[in-house]
């Protein structure tokens, strides 16, 4: 059965005319006659039965149906030439993986090590997008994700098979200038100072001050971020105290822009899991990912 689709042309053609919403800075781009690109448009416009543009005195507009067209054909361009450059980068047991990852642990543990990935297995190319929850892989482009969780979370992440990479260990922070340059610090003292909170963990320095046998009345309270990252920030800055696995902070550590409070960590349930989708057509390039990861992780 043939599929009903435009030419390629007409829809490249569509796109960059309805990015610029104007036939001359499509064809400029495209190196082709505005002729040309008026011509494919009118073309796809037969094609589909409705019209995409409606003449202005400026020149053209998009229709409420072009502009609707226009943003799903974007998005299928956009797919379209990724799969494109991926085909083309496949060699042997190579080829670029899709990684959706947690944005602070991508940040400050992955990126900092695929130099040696790149070292290491040079045919293998890394693209990474931030995401914070389970999806469905079906649904997406992604082969792999890096997701921090605890153990039944990820039980709960249907269709999909996970490894763990490494458990959590969280520790308080802050800046030395808050600390005053005071060496020793006790969790009865660190309830004194004030908290800086992770919205995604509302109850985690009660947890905290619970395991060390601390009564913190203020242990709720404080300026609430979302993402680690902007702890250690505002923690630097001197707002406060933040409770923050010592992992994502080992550079603020090392040039001193923060500092241990109290050199009590906490282990928790959570970890960081490698998840990919159930099934047994496994690219190779991931199983050689996944031993990579757990070999970093192990070191």
């Amino acid at each position: 059965m043939s599929r009903r689709i435009p030419s390629l042309q007409a829809l490249s053609c569509f796109e960059a005319a309805a990015r610029h919403e104007s036939y001359t800075r499509a064809a400029a781009e495209l190196a082709l006659t505005q002729g040309a690109v008026s011509r494919q448009i009118a073309t796809l416009e037969g094609f589909l039965g409705l019209a995409l543009f409606r003449r202005t005195r400026h020149g053209v507009a998009l229709t409420p149906a072009g502009a609707a067209y226009a943003r799903q054909v974007a998005g299928r361009l956009d797919g379209l030439e990724r799969d494109t450059l991926d085909a083309m980068s496949q060699q042997a047991a190579g080829g670029a993986i899709h990684l959706a990852a947690v944005p602070t642990f991508a940040t400050r543990w992955l990126l900092p090590r695929l130099p040696a990935l790149a070292r290491e297995q040079p045919d293998i190319t890394v693209h990474v997008e931030t995401q914070t929850r389970p999806f469905m892989f079906a649904e997406t482009e992604h082969d792999a994700a890096l997701y921090a969780g605890t153990p039944q979370q990820v039980a709960h992440w249907a269709g999909t098979r996970a490894v763990l990479l490494m458990t959590e260990e969280v520790l308080p922070v802050a800046s030395p200038a808050l600390l005053a340059g005071r060496k020793r610090w006790t969790p009865r003292d660190l309830a004194t100072l004030p908290l800086l909170q992770q919205s995604t963990r509302p109850e985690a320095w009660r947890q905290w001050f619970d395991a060390m046998g601390v009564a913190a009345p203020q242990a709720l309270q404080g300026p609430r971020y979302e993402l680690f990252s902007m702890l250690a920030v505002a923690a630097s800055h001197g707002m406060g105290a933040a409770l923050v696995p010592r992992l994502l902070v080992e550079d603020e550590l090392r040039r001193g822009e923060l500092a241990v409070v109290c050199e009590r960590p906490l282990r928790g349930q959570r970890g960081y899991y490698f998840v990919t989708p159930e099934g047994d057509d496994e690219r190779p390039a991931v199983a050689a990912f996944r031993g990579w990861l757990l070999a970093q992780a192990a070191a």
